[in-house]
Formats: C-alpha cells, sequence, structure tokens
C-alpha cells in the first residue's frame, strides 16, 4: 500500500478551491443526478481521495446516491436505515465519524455489493439542512489512517453547502418530500418535568424565532467578511449593555453566564474560525452555522455539565450573532403573540417572561429549567403553566404546531389527534370544574372538622400578587420574596423606589399581615449590575455566599432595604424576616441593624411603624442546635422546606436525578420538622412553613399532623389545602403521628395516604 497523498495547507484552501468548482456545477443545467456524480469527483480529486460517496435521506433510508471508488452498480441499490452502518449512525446521531480502520467500528455493516471491502479508512460527516441530517458525505481510502482535522473540516463546510444544492436542485423526489410531510404531521408526546402545575393549549412560539440560512455561497468574500465585523461589533455592544444596563434576564440570567458571554463575544478564536469558514467560500449566515454546527457536534461528546453549560452559551451567541447578521432581529415578546401560545424556549429570565402577553401565553416550555430558577416562581405567580427539561424540541416542534400542554402529567402534545384532544378538554374540563367547586371555599374559614382554625397564608413577589388574597381567601402573605424587584431591575432600585414597592403591598393587603422577607440574592440568583469577587463565583451555590450572609457583608444593601421597610411601614405592623440564618449572631446582627435605622429615622423626625416583629427562616439543618439561644429574641419562624429538604439529604434540588428521589414526607424530614415543633412549642414564638410541601394537600396534611398551624403557600394551592383541612380530623391524625414516625413505612408516601382514604380525608384526587 502507497502513502496517501499529504492534505491542502489550510481547511480553508482546500475548500474554497472545491467551492468554486461547486459554484460551476449549481450553476450548470446539469440534472440532479449528473450535478452529484461531478460533486463527488471534484471532492474526492481534491482531497486525493480513492472513494467518496455522497447518501441522500428518501423515504425513510439513506441511499447511495452518487459514488467515486465504489461499484457504479451498487447506486441506488445500497440503502441504509437510520442507525443502520457508520452511514446510518452519522444521519441518525448528527455526528461525524473519523476511522483508521472502518471494520473495527462495532457499527460497521459490510456492504458487498458496493466493493468497499478495498478500503479500510473512513471519514464522513452529516449533510443537514434545519438542523435535521438529509444526507451523508463520505470518503474512504485504502491505508488504514485517519483523516486529518483540515480535511474532515473540509467536508463539514462542502457538506453544508451541499445541503443548498439538494434543497434547490429537487434531489429528494416527491414521494420521498410526501413522506417527510406527513411524518412531520404526526402526534408526538414529549415529556419533562413538570415546575409549574397546569394546563393550556395553544400554538407554538419560540422565544427567539429561527433563522433560516438560504444562501450559503459568498459571491464576494470581504463583503461577507464586514458584514460578519459589523455584526461582532454590534453583538459586543448588545453584551456589554447587558451586563451593565438591560433589563436583568434579556439574554441571560447570572452574572456568571453574562461574563462567560462576554467571554465568547470576544473570544478571538471564535471569530477567526468564522473568519475561516468565509475563506473557503461560504456566506456570513452560512460561516456563523458552520462553527455553530461544530459546536453542537462537541456537545454530543461532552459529559461535564458545567462544560456543556458553557457550550450552550456559545450556541445563545451563534444563533444572536446570526440574527444580527441576517437582519432577523427580535424576541417572540417584541413581535407580539397573535394567537393563544405555548412559548419554546431552552431557558428564560424572569424579566422575559414578564414581557409576554398574558391574555395570551397559556403555557411555557423550557429544554432546561429546574425548580429553583427565579422565572419558575414569576411564571407560578402569573398562573402560567410550565413544563422544563424536554428535549429535542426544536426539532420535534414547528413554529405554529398545535400543542396541548399538561404539565401536572409532565407531558406535552404535539399535533394531537382527536382522540388526545378529546382526552385533554374532557381533563381540562374536570379541572376546571374542580377549581369552581373550591372557590365556594372562598370565604369559609380554613378549620378543621374538629374546630381547630388553621392559618393560610400565599407566597408572593410581585405588586400584582397581592390580588390572590381576595381571590383564594387567605389570611395574609407569609412571605414576600423582596429579591424579585432586584433581579428584574436594570440597576439596584433605589430605597425610593423599594419603599414604593413595600407601601402599595401593605395599602393592597390592608388590616392583613405581610411578612417581608429581605433580600435573598447570591449564589445562584446574581445580579447582573452587582460585581462579585472571584471566590465567591462557586461551584455549589445554593450552599455559598447568598441572603443573608450576603447582606450582612454588603451593609449598604441591607440599611436600604431596613430604611424603606421601616418608612413604607410607618404607622402599621411591620414584619421582616431575616433568610438562611445559619447561627444566632447572624440572626442578631440583622435585628441590631434593622434596631439602628429605625433610631436613625426616629432622630429625624420620620414616622415610625407601630410595631417592628422580627423572624427567621430555618433553612439551615444546623440551626435548631442552637434555636433554644434564638427563641428569646424571635417572633416568629418559618421553615423553609425547599432549601431545609435540600440541605438534609445534601441533594440539589434542580439536579434532574435528584429532583424526585427525596420525599418531603420521608421520616427525616418530618422528625425534624416535629423536633423543631416540639423546641418552639410553650414560647411566644409564631411557627409556621412556607415553601412548596405546604402547598400541596397530602403534604400539609402530614405538617398539621406534627403541629404545624401556619401554612404559607403559593396563591393555587390554597383552595385544595382548605379543602383538605376542612375535612381532617386533625385531633385523629395527631393520636396515629407518633406511631407513623416511630414506625415509618418504606412507602412513607403511600403510608400518608392510606391514612386519608381510611379517615375520610379530600385529598383533591
Amino acid at each position: 500500500m502507497t502513502n496517501a497523498p499529504p492534505p491542502p495547507t489550510t481547511a480553508a484552501q482546500s475548500a474554497r478551491t472545491i467551492l468554486t468548482r461547486l459554484h460551476e456545477v449549481m450553476a450548470s443545467r446539469t440534472n440532479a443526478q449528473g450535478k452529484l456524480n461531478q460533486v463527488v469527483g471534484i471532492i474526492g480529486e481534491c482531497l486525493h481521495s480513492e472513494v467518496c460517496s455522497i447518501y441522500l435521506l428518501r423515504d425513510g433510508a439513506l441511499e447511495l446516491y452518487a459514488t467515486r471508488g465504489l461499484k457504479q452498480e451498487a447506486v441506488h441499490v445500497t440503502r441504509l436505515a437510520l442507525g443502520e452502518g457508520l452511514v446510518g449512525t452519522i444521519a441518525q446521531q448528527i455526528e461525524t465519524l473519523n476511522l483508521d480502520e472502518a471494520a473495527a467500528h462495532p457499527d460497521f455493516s459490510y456492504r458487498p455489493e458496493t466493493g468497499e471491502e478495498l478500503f479500510h479508512s473512513f471519514a464522513g460527516v452529516p449533510i443537514i439542512r434545519r438542523e435535521q441530517a438529509v444526507g451523508v458525505l463520505c470518503v474512504q481510502h485504502s491505508d488504514p489512517r485517519r483523516y486529518e482535522e483540515i480535511e474532515i473540516e473540509t467536508l463539514q463546510t462542502v457538506a453544508m453547502v451541499l445541503s443548498e444544492l439538494i434543497a434547490n436542485a429537487d434531489l429528494i423526489d416527491t414521494a420521498a418530500r410526501a413522506h417527510a410531510a406527513e411524518a412531520d404531521q404526526t402526534s408526538q408526546r414529549l415529556t419533562g418535568q413538570k415546575l409549574v402545575d397546569g394546563m393550556g393549549e395553544g400554538v407554538a412560539v419560540f422565544h427567539q424565532p429561527r433563522v433560516t440560512i438560504e444562501h450559503t455561497m459568498a459571491e464576494d468574500i470581504e463583503a461577507e467578511r464586514h458584514r460578519v465585523y459589523a455584526a461582532f461589533d454590534k453583538m459586543r455592544e448588545q453584551i456589554d449593555r447587558m451586563a451593565s444596563q438591560a433589563e436583568f434576564g434579556i439574554g441571560g440570567e447570572h452574572e456568571e453566564v453574562l461574563e462567560t458571554y462576554k467571554m465568547f463575544a470576544y473570544d478571538e478564536g471564535w471569530s477567526r474560525r468564522i473568519n475561516e469558514a468565509i475563506d473557503s467560500g461560504l456566506t456570513a449566515e452560512a460561516a456563523i452555522e458552520r462553527v455553530q454546527q461544530r459546536t453542537r457536534m462537541r456537545m454530543r461528546q461532552i459529559d461535564d455539565p458545567l462544560l456543556r453549560d458553557r457550550m450552550h452559551d456559545l450556541e445563545d451567541l451563534s444563533n444572536r450573532l446570526i440574527r444580527i447578521v441576517s437582519g432577523q432581529m427580535g424576541t417572540a415578546a417584541q413581535l407580539g403573540l397573535r394567537h393563544d401560545s405555548i412559548l419554546i424556549a431552552r431557558n428564560l429570565g424572569p424579566a422575559e417572561l414578564l414581557e409576554y402577553d398574558r391574555r395570551r401565553l397559556k403555557g411555557v416550555v423550557l429544554e432546561e429549567g429546574s425548580l429553583t430558577a427565579h422565572v419558575i416562581i414569576v411564571a407560578r405567580a402569573m398562573g402560567v403553566p410550565v413544563l422544563g427539561r424536554v428535549r429535542d424540541v426544536r426539532t420535534s416542534i414547528r413554529e405554529g404546531d398545535l400543542l396541548l400542554l399538561d404539565a401536572s402529567a409532565g407531558a406535552l402534545h404535539v399535533r394531537p389527534t382527536p382522540a388526545v384532544q378529546e382526552a385533554f378538554d374532557a381533563k381540562l374540563e374536570l379541572s376546571q370544574k374542580r377549581r369552581a367547586n373550591l372557590a365556594v371555599l372562598r370565604d369559609l374559614p380554613a378549620v378543621t372538622k374538629d374546630g381547630v382554625p388553621i392559618e393560610l397564608m400565599i407566597n408572593a413577589g410581585l405588586r400584582e400578587d397581592v390580588a390572590a388574597l381576595d381571590l383564594t381567601g387567605a389570611r395574609g402573605i407569609g412571605l414576600f420574596r423582596t429579591e424579585f424587584q432586584f433581579l428584574v431591575s436594570a440597576t439596584l432600585p433605589q430605597r425610593e423606589r423599594q419603599q414604593r414597592l413595600y407601601r402599595d403591598v401593605l395599602d393592597a393587603a390592608g388590616d392583613r399581615p405581610v411578612i417581608f422577607r429581605t433580600v435573598d440574592i447570591g449564589g445562584d440568583k446574581a445580579l447582573p449590575y452587582m460585581t462579585v469577587d472571584d471566590e465567591a463565583l462557586e461551584e455549589n451555590p445554593a450552599m455559598g455566599w447568598r441572603a443573608l450572609r450576603l447582606a450582612l457583608e454588603r451593609e449598604g444593601l441591607l440599611k436600604v432595604q431596613a430604611r424603606a421597610l421601616i418608612e413604607a411601614a410607618a404607622g402599621r405592623t411591620l414584619n421582616v424576616m431575616f433568610p438562611m440564618v445559619s447561627e444566632p449572631w447572624e440572626y442578631e446582627a440583622a435585628r441590631q441593624l434593622f434596631v439602628g435605622q429605625r433610631a436613625w429615622l426616629a432622630s429625624r423626625g420620620k414616622k415610625l411603624p407601630a410595631a417592628i416583629r422580627y423572624g427567621a427562616m430555618l433553612e439551615v439543618p444546623g440551626l435548631v442546635e442552637t434555636l433554644d439561644l434564638m427563641l428569646p429574641h424571635l417572633d416568629f419562624l418559618s421553615i423553609g422546606t425547599n432549601d431545609l429538604t435540600q440541605f438534609l439529604f445534601a441533594a440539589d434540588r434542580a439536579h434532574p436525578r435528584l429532583a424526585e428521589r427525596y420525599d418531603w414526607l420521608s421520616p427525616i424530614v418530618m422528625r425534624y420538622i416535629a423536633r423543631v415543633v416540639k423546641l418552639v412549642s410553650g414560647t411566644k414564638v409564631a411557627l409556621g412553613v412556607c415553601g412548596e410541601m405546604g402547598g400541596r394537600p397530602l403534604e400539609a396534611m402530614a405538617l398539621l399532623g406534627v403541629g404545624i398551624e401556619r401554612l404559607s403557600i403559593t396563591p393555587a394551592g390554597v383552595a385544595p389545602v382548605k379543602a383538605m383541612i376542612r375535612s381532617l380530623d386533625l385531633a385523629a391524625l395527631r393520636t396515629d403521628m407518633p406511631a407513623i414516625l416511630a414506625r415509618p413505612s418504606s412507602d412513607p408516601r403511600g403510608q400518608y395516604r392510606a391514612w386519608a382514604k381510611a379517615n375520610g380525608v379530600d385529598l383533591g384526587d
């Protein structure tokens, strides 16, 4: 065997040579088959490869359509299913293969009619059209060698141009197009993680509309280069503005993300690769897409979730750059929703969601997303169902497709059949009837069958959330998340803005109590306008520099908020709660800061609150060991079940493998809360629970069973939980509770459910 000739000097030079010749082929009047016959000859000759073949996807199979080097009688005869053989694997996985010994690959499938037994080396790249593989371009050589990287890059560039040739030259026959159209119309059921409960129906709308690249070959390379330079300047300007002035959430959710965006936006390597793609003869849009395709293929090979996130950042930037260079700017919110819509996005920030018309927005589907994301809390307040971690949404759904979102079942129905639509409508009607029946409970007291009153309050974070007090009949706001104003603001909210918000909330609540939690930012709730030391950028932000820890260090921030709260509550009772208290001294330091600000305002003749009540959130498990030291100085204590649970189990709630693994009804959680109830019992401290746990009837029942009598929950949870309370004999439950905790079942959820069923408790099932 002879050694193969050396590859061309650069991938750009090689690709440009091929594309120049392909341009002549594409402009000729030769029929489709003739064009591809010429194409494989040109590629094989320029790459000094003994074999060059093109497979096209026809009627669901990859058909050998043209070849140089294999037997001609195999053309239109050899067919491989998606996933079959090396060619089928490339198309199915949308990945590149580069093998020095093709037969050694586990997916190798020998086809004798091709005569390929003479060839050892193999390299193949997918031919991609609108993010779907429509064929495969491959080369083979008798020498067992891996192809050079510049040869692979050349093949990938040529494959991009081939996709345009295939689309424009009508290379897929009518039957194949009909088959593809039929496939596009088939009904699908996608699954994901329930992030916000509810159901919704609407047409698919992509948050970032797709940009379709129609022209891949450049007429004037310098003109294309100028377009890319201008687009880079505009994109970098946007990113810089986003990091300093832009509304929180537009383009990126956290400062770490924004810093990564800036790093990529100014990365010379990225811009150089795009320039090299232009050098090969591609248009500006095609050059960006060419580099983006390479990024996608690399992403599929990365196991590290942090690295994958960084690659996703580059993908987002590429999309932004393509939109700028093509002139197709704007999100779906800026363009406006024209119909009832289900929004599709990779991820969203809270400000981005608030831009949408709530009358038209019927649901959100995220490729990523987690229960702890800020946008989820906002969506829950807006009453918008959200389904997260839904894979392949961009390839399974087209703009305008009819979607049925059933977040409660973790399902999204795409292009539903009449039967699916009928079943969905029936379930939706039952859900609406259930809500109508629960609505009559609004003015009824939350009192158990045996006469024990339970205090039901709601969680809030937006000014408009206060309206839920009247809609639900809740007794007050047990948790007002003040950080929302910080998260959706372009700059740090000034004292006057904070004061106005707090006064508006108190005015709307009237004589009903509002508990303001001081700002819980930092960690995973980084603010774009707040600088963070390098050492504060953490691998585990939930357990890091956040909440009260940050506020005590950034004392000026907490002082401004204290002053705003005290002035807003003039003449009324102010309830203040500090988040994530780890040790008694932290609580006392925060309380003394408020005492000092109250004294400062008094010295200047400002009108003060009639009283200030101080509380803490019990989220850090270790705090219970010194709770006896804090109780004399507390007015109230709220158990924050969201963070408490993840800390008790050392399990990140946002992790997809752990999100459903650890149950709130586990004896670990229930015994811990029972212990806290016992410690607080007999003191002046009012004890309650705020968090997702209390908003679910079964979990709320268990909490009442261990002694909790105040719940602060989502507005949507008030009616179902009230229905449970009014059907519950609390004395009977508390009689049985010690035995349940002493001898827990391996299925604690089933154990509590069985008790509820035996005792006629309404769980809303």
